[in-house]
């Protein structure tokens, strides 16, 4: 029996005229067998050059053609390019081409069409066949605990993708572990296809595909803020060499909590260059509290109060901007269909509320984190995931801390919350919407917390300064939407300082022998 392999470039016209006169002869020969292999163009030189090297054959174009000696076994017999395979058809089986140069160049574009098709299916079937792989880090906290019945409902990557989610922390937390891989079993989430834990920090995030980034355990002596900033880098530095050396190149990470969120996420860009443009900041837990807390004040539901919008940092210094907000289906004189929404700042009368009890409750919250809990944590970082993954509602915005290029006159290189959409798979700033500048003052004073928080973190600069406006203070109607705590992370992360070592270093310090490279 005769086998042959044809093997091209996907576009290529010989390929193409070379390919139907091989489907001629298995149709018409009952030993005359062939074994088609494509690539794309971009591709097609480095592997025909791995064939050649791997046979010890010499040959530079599309297609190449060998024999397989099925009978003899041992590598295959070259037999050449497309002159070569015309003339051993005619020689041996009295059988040639007469396909024009026009219909050769059809059918290669056909090919690489099929081509492209199918590599897309094949993509599109791993999810079947290899599950998700979800890494979720400082899994002992309660955080992980929400999350992972989200993340098991098929709410966030669908019904049709299976998942395997493996927890990492470190050694002290794994009996927690193994009691929590237990009860997630006891769901029998039909998305769930494994579930595992990890204290071993070489095989941290192997082949992570979406990691998330908890919060660390919090109970720790605090001496100071610069403390509490420079604290943050082992940790980060750790996660961003494991994160290049072991993840998936399509990984995603998505940090979530209420703790230097803006310069943890700042951090692992900085030690994780080759995915920094797949690393977010969820600022959703605080758009949700600003949401509640006017849901409160106009007496509806928080879900139907929209497109409120999280400027500069997440847990400090931010800008809750109402001026785009809108409300849904409010009880009142006016009613219209369900799609109708009211500016919010038209239906609450008391401007007073606005500009200082509003301003107030959500920068106690911000400060003290008491009401940015587990589940809090859990229900924003999934839903910010399912957008990632499947987009965000229509004409919605959301609010993502990002690194900046530029948008709306922010500094370039800063991780800061900006209004976006999420389509096809990532995110798009929204520089289109009107009536949304910020003053300089403001700016500056978000900006500047940011920049300082990363130069005393990595020990560029000694004491954090909290920016001092040289000019008056804010006009009321400035004022307003202005959340502001020079030292919300440093309180959120200790109430009440104690001695007990943090939970983070005695993590760095079982491995603390190991060095990881990037």
């Amino acid at each position: 029996m005769a086998k042959f392999v044809i093997a091209g470039r996907a576009d290529c016209p010989y390929y193409a005229k070379t390919e139907l006169l091989a489907d001629y002869l298995q149709k018409n020969l009952p030993d005359f067998r062939i074994h088609k292999i494509t690539q794309r163009p971009e591709v097609w030189e480095d592997w025909l050059k791995d064939v050649c090297e791997k046979n010890k054959w010499s040959h530079k174009n599309s297609p190449i053609i060998w024999r397989e000696l099925l009978d003899r076994g041992g590598k295959g017999l070259l037999l050449g390019g497309y002159n070569e395979f015309l003339e051993h058809a005619q020689l041996y089986y009295d059988v040639t081409s007469s396909m024009t140069t026009e219909l050769m160049k059809v059918i290669a574009q056909e090919n690489l069409r099929t081509h492209i098709e199918k590599e897309q299916e094949e993509e599109a079937l791993k999810t079947y066949v290899n599950p998700l792989q979800v890494w979720i880090t400082s899994a002992s906290t309660p955080a992980c605990y929400n999350l992972i019945p989200i993340l098991t409902s098929g709410e966030v990557f669908g019904m049709q993708t299976e998942i395997s989610i493996t927890l990492f922390d470190n050694k002290q937390a794994e009996e927690h572990l193994k009691s929590l891989v237990m009860e997630t079993q006891d769901l029998v989430s039909p998305v769930l296809r494994s579930i595992s834990i990890c204290t071993t920090v070489e095989e941290a995030f192997r082949q992570a595909q979406v990691i998330v980034v908890l919060d660390d355990t919090t109970d720790k002596e605090v001496f100071s803020l610069e403390d509490c900033l420079r604290s943050r880098v082992p940790l980060c530095r750790l996660y961003g060499c494991l994160i290049e050396k072991n993840a998936d190149e399509s990984v995603r990470v998505i940090v979530g909590g209420k703790t230097f969120v803006n310069l943890k996420t700042a951090l692992l860009m900085t030690y994780a260059p080759r995915v920094a443009r797949s690393i977010i900041a969820v600022a959703l837990g605080v758009e949700g509290e600003a949401k509640a807390t006017l849901a409160r004040k106009l007496k509806t539901t928080p879900s139907y109060i929209k497109d409120v919008i999280i400027w500069g940092n997440i847990s400090g210094n931010n800008y809750v901007d109402l001026r785009k907000t809108k409300v849904y289906r409010y009880e009142s004189a006016i009613w219209g269909p369900l799609h109708y929404s009211r500016p919010l700042l038209n239906l609450i009368f008391d401007s007073e509320w606005v500009k200082r009890e509003f301003v107030a409750t959500l920068k106690n919250l911000t400060a003290t984190g008491r009401q940015f809990g587990g589940i809090l944590a859990a229900h924003s970082i999934a839903t910010t995931l399912k957008y990632w993954y499947h987009g965000s509602p229509p004409g919605e915005i959301v609010s993502l801390g990002i690194l900046s290029e530029g948008q709306f006159g922010i500094p370039e290189g800063i991780v800061f919350s900006m209004p976006v959409k999420f389509e096809n798979g990532t995110w798009v700033v929204l520089t289109d919407l009107k009536d949304i500048e910020i003053s300089e003052q403001i700016m500056t004073r978000m900006t500047s917390d940011l920049i300082q928080e990363k130069l005393v973190a990595l020990g560029d600069k000694i004491h954090f300064q909290p920016y001092q406006s040289e000019h008056k203070e804010l006009a009321p109607d400035e004022e307003k939407d202005l959340i502001t705590s020079d030292t919300a992370d440093f309180q959120n992360l200790s109430p009440q300082a104690t001695s007990e070592k943090p939970q983070s270093l005695e993590f760095l310090n079982d491995f603390e022998s190991k060095t990881v490279e990037p």
